[in-house]
């Protein structure tokens, strides 16, 4: 489902170079820049959202830049989208946020 909107992972790389991954862009456009545009204000309004964009943009092993952060949360509404959808459920923040491997805090 993200193939279908371009947001599926793209390396670039030639022989022995291992070059950076990014998006392909090869799906539709208009809803590659709904989503965008749908989850900047669910990143600024529903705390769910802005705690997973301060993981990805916080996390020690490999953070990612804010408009990185942005494409991920994109990828990760188009798939509760389809959950919900395809599956008849209700949204569930928790189920949302048990895919994040936080580190168990010390006492």
């Amino acid at each position: 489902i993200q193939k279908l909107a371009g947001l599926s992972l793209r390396e670039n790389s030639s022989g022995k170079h291992k070059g950076q991954t990014s998006i392909s862009k090869r799906g539709r456009s208009k809803l590659r820049a709904v989503l965008f545009n749908a989850a900047i204000p669910l990143i600024a309004k529903n705390p769910e959202f802005k705690s997973l964009h301060e993981y990805y943009t916080t996390r020690a092993n490999n953070p990612l830049k804010k408009k990185q952060s942005v494409i991920a949360i994109s990828c990760k509404l188009i798939r509760v989208f389809y959950a919900i959808l395809a599956n008849g459920v209700t949204y569930d923040a928790q189920k949302m946020l048990s895919d994040i491997h936080r580190q168990p805090q010390a006492a």
